[in-house]
This record gives structure tokens, C-alpha cells and sequence, in this order.
């Protein structure tokens, strides 16, 4: 699967393509259920930001965060949050998520369709690893935050 014919309208004045993203190019993309949200805001990109370098160091050009918000959100939600390094894709129509097989449907928490947790290294616009948590299903009662961490990342890219 090639993600490069992707968009997403990240920030409230832009527009990305897949291939401004991905083209020629390693990365590293995290998705989570949604900006604000507890574990999302406490836990998965405070810690994505603060390994961001030692996540580039392993022939990573850049580290994005994913989530099925707008563009106003996420520039919003990064700034509340103090965010330096780690970059705000807005995935607001849920394309790219879906195209990786990672939406679901969290209406049981009022959130409608959002992204189940995951980390992936993308070369290229290809999918190289696609670390997901662990039962991904529709309106799941729990949220898992384990096999996609940036320490996870990591032993991933040391071994790769």
C-alpha cells in the first residue's frame, strides 16, 4: 500500500499531501483516539515528544502524530500541550486512518469513528512496520497503550 496519495488538511491554513509527508522519506506516524483525550494528552504524545530524538537518531527523518481531529484542534491540542518536536497531521475525514485498517467506530465513548492506537514506520509512503494494540474491534471497553510506545518504536528501529 502506497500512502502517498493521501491528504490531510493539517493545520487550519494547509494542506499536505502524502507524498510532502511521506516522498523519499523515513518516518515514523503515531495514531491515537483523539487530542484531549486522557491518555492521548497524558501519556502517548508528551512521551513521543520526549524520545523524539532519540527516534530520529535511527535514520528517521521526521515523527508525526495522527488523529481523526481537524486542523484546529490539533494545532490547539499541541500547543496546550508545550509539544516541540513531534508534527500534527489532522486525519478530520479519517482517509489515511482507514487506508491503514485502523479506524474504528468509539461511539460507546461519543467519540464516532477515531483511530485505534498504533505506531508505524513508513519509507517511502510504504508501510515498513505497523506496531498495533492488541484487540482492535468497534466500541472496545478498554484502550490499550503498549506495543505502540516510543520506547516499542525504538527497540523496533534498533533492530530493523
Amino acid at each position: 500500500m502506497n500512502l502517498t496519495n493521501v491528504n490531510f488538511n493539517n493545520l487550519p491554513d494547509n494542506y499536505l499531501t502524502g507524498e510532502e509527508v511521506f516522498g523519499g522519506k523515513r518516518v515514523v506516524v503515531f495514531g491515537l483516539p483523539g487530542a484531549f483525550t486522557p491518555t492521548c494528552s497524558s501519556k502517548q504524545l508528551p512521551s513521543y515528544d520526549e524520545f523524539y530524538n532519540d527516534i530520529i537518531g535511527y535514520d528517521i527523518d521526521e515523527v508525526y502524530c495522527v488523529s481523526v481531529n481537524d486542523g484546529f484542534v490539533m494545532k490547539n491540542w499541541f500547543t496546550s500541550l508545550g509539544v516541540e518536536y513531534v508534527k500534527p497531521l489532522a486525519d478530520g475525514n479519517g482517509d489515511f486512518t482507514r487506508r491503514l485498517g485502523m479506524l474504528v467506530n468509539k461511539s460507546n465513548l461519543g467519540f464516532g469513528l477515531r483511530s485505534w492506537r498504533y505506531a508505524a514506520v513508513i519509507n517511502n509512503g510504504v508501510v515498513e512496520a505497523l506496531l498495533a494494540e492488541d484487540g482492535i474491534e468497534d466500541n472496545c471497553e478498554t484502550d490499550p497503550y503498549e506495543n505502540s510506545t516510543p520506547l516499542e518504536v525504538i527497540e523496533y528501529l534498533k533492530n530493523a
